[in-house]
Order: C-alpha cells, then sequence, then structure tokens
C-alpha cells in the first residue's frame, strides 16, 4: 500500500522519524507541496491509498485525480485544508490529531505575556549593545515593566488549550475568568465563567482560545475593544482571523490596547501590507505554538495510529463521519 505525505517539512524538519508509516506501507514524503496548483498535488498523490497533509489543501479536483485514495491524514488538529463533505461522499475517511499541542500553546501564551510585561528579547539585546556596559546607573529598563499577581486573565474559549493557559496564570497570581459556550467543571476548577461583555470589561490581560467558527470570526473588532479596559494586552495563538486586525492596528497605535502578543495571523505567512507589522507594541511570532519536538512527536505517533486503525478496517478521530 502507497502513503505520500504532501508537505513533511514543517512537521519534520529532520529531528523526527517518519519509520512509524514506513511500517506500514511503501512511504514517499515531500518536504513541500503547492499550495495552489492541485495538479502538483494529483501527481504525487497518484494512486496512493493513503495521503498525509499539514496545510496543503485536498479539494474535490484532487479527490477526482486520485482515485485510489481512501483515507487522508491531517497532520494537525484542524482540518479545513480538506474538503471533507466531498470526502464524505466518495467514503474518503478524514482523520486530525486532537488535543497533541495543549501543554506548548498554553505555555507559548504565557511566554508571549512574560515577554509583553519584561521585554526580555529587548534588554538581552541591549546589554550585547553595550547599554549596561555605557550606563551611570547599576540598572535600567527601557520599557515600564509589569507585575501580573492580583491582575485579571480573561480567557475567551476555556476549553484544554484555555485551562492551561489559565492555570499557569492562577500559578502566578492572576484571577483567572472566562467565557465558554460549554462552561465545564473542569474549567470551574481554575476561573470563573462570566459572560463575554463582563470578560472584556474587567480583564487586564484577554486570551483568545476559542476555535475559528462564523460566531467568533472577527470576534475582536472595534466594538469589543472599545469595550475594553484602557492598557488591557490582548494575546492571540489560536486562530488569526478571531481579530479584524485593521482595528486591532488601530487600538494599538492609540493607546487603547497597550500591547498584543500574536502568534496567528489572518494570512499565513504574513502578508507584508498587514497593518499589525507597522503598529506599537506588537509582537508577531511565525504561528509556532505548536511547535515543539514534544508536541511534534504527539502528531507523528497520533498520525501513524490514525493510518494503523484505518488498515485495520476501524478508522479512529474521523472527522467526517
Amino acid at each position: 500500500m502507497k502513503i505520500v505525505v504532501l508537505d513533511g517539512f514543517v512537521e519534520n524538519p529532520g529531528d523526527l522519524s517518519w519509520e512509524g508509516l514506513e511500517k506500514l506501507g511503501e512511504l514517499t514524503v515531500y518536504d513541500r507541496t503547492s499550495l495552489t496548483d492541485e495538479q502538483e498535488s494529483i501527481e504525487r498523490i497518484g494512486d496512493a491509498e493513503v495521503a498525509l497533509t499539514n496545510k496543503t489543501p485536498i479539494t474535490k479536483r484532487v479527490m477526482d485525480g486520485c482515485p485510489n485514495l481512501k483515507f487522508i491524514g491531517v497532520l494537525a488538529t484542524g482540518y479545513n485544508v480538506v474538503d471533507c463533505a466531498c470526502a464524505k461522499e466518495k467514503g474518503i475517511a478524514v482523520s486530525n490529531v486532537p488535543a497533541y499541542g495543549t501543554a506548548s500553546v498554553g505555555q507559548f501564551a504565557i511566554g508571549l505575556l512574560l515577554e509583553i510585561c519584561h521585554h526580555i528579547g529587548h534588554h538581552d539585546a541591549s546589554v550585547h549593545a553595550g547599554s549596561w556596559e555605557r550606563s551611570v546607573d547599576w540598572c535600567y529598563w527601557d520599557y515600564p515593566l509589569i507585575e501580573l499577581d492580583g491582575k485579571t486573565l480573561g480567557v475567551i474559549g476555556f476549553g484544554r488549550i484555555g485551562q492551561t493557559t489559565g492555570r499557569i496564570a492562577k500559578a502566578m497570581g492572576m484571577r483567572v475568568i472566562a467565557y465558554d459556550s460549554r462552561p465545564s467543571d473542569a474549567g470551574r476548577g481554575i476561573g470563573t465563567y462570566v459572560e463575554l461583555d463582563e470578560l472584556l470589561r474587567t480583564s487586564d490581560v484577554i486570551a483568545l482560545h476559542c476555535p475559528l467558527f462564523p460566531d467568533t470570526a472577527g470576534i475582536i473588532n472595534k466594538d469589543s475593544i472599545a469595550k475594553m479596559k484602557d492598557g488591557v494586552i490582548l494575546l492571540n495563538n489560536s486562530r488569526g482571523p478571531l481579530i479584524v486586525e485593521q482595528d486591532l492596528a488601530d487600538a494599538l497605535n492609540a493607546g487603547k490596547v497597550a500591547a498584543a502578543g500574536l502568534d496567528v495571523v489572518s494570512t499565513e505567512p504574513i502578508r507584508g501590507d498587514n497593518p499589525l507589522l507597522r503598529a506599537k507594541n506588537c509582537i508577531i511570532t511565525p504561528h509556532i505554538s505548536w511547535a515543539p519536538k514534544e508536541s511534534r512527536q504527539r502528531i507523528m505517533d497520533c498520525s501513524v495510529e490514525n493510518v494503523r486503525a484505518y488498515l485495520e478496517g476501524h478508522p479512529i478521530n474521523v472527522v467526517n463521519v
């Protein structure tokens, strides 16, 4: 049986092993496949029965051109790159990798927050540039430094990742409140559920950990920002389109939002005309919350089990049932 990985480099740039998949079939791994050239995907999948993808779209045209395709594995949790309805019509199972990055994404959210509070990278660079050596005082700081103890973190989307962020924040002495359409006992053990308007109004820091659905797209916009405290800090390492980026850029430049820490943007890779690139006090990282080796190993392990389960006749983690 043939197995094709369309875009394996980001998942495994060389520090992991494809051995688990190699044991299941004749494996071909491409580092990258065009995100826009469907014909390239068709040619690379060819007569393979199994295809794995991270961000390369598998569309109806691709599936039409690969009649032997029976299983699609997504090397991620989000599966919007696959036309799941078409796959279901064709009897092609689509499986994803759930819950692999809970620890790393929660950790990264707090990392963004701590960088905003202390500007560690800037001060390290300034020391290496000689500023401390030349200082007339025994220490200095170029930005106001922020202590988090006693401040309120509001988490929009309080599932596994949101709760992980909340637990870390709580350990630092923060009060945690959350907005989620499905409150849970686990969440109540970490923070207090409130309505969205109360969260916007009372939070010193707001972290986005909700999925991208029609009702959450653009949830951070000029109207919701107007309800926030002056000087609020905003974190997003969930999905870029949760934010209307021009509205956030305007709020950063006006000082309404004191700072933003973002690991995601609306179009990735980021475009040069994204207004957040020129906004004040905006940290942007290249969608790497998920990328520690431990997290990527979980993707690999789960993907192998997804393919194995398909071959044994009982697919798991299927998203197009």
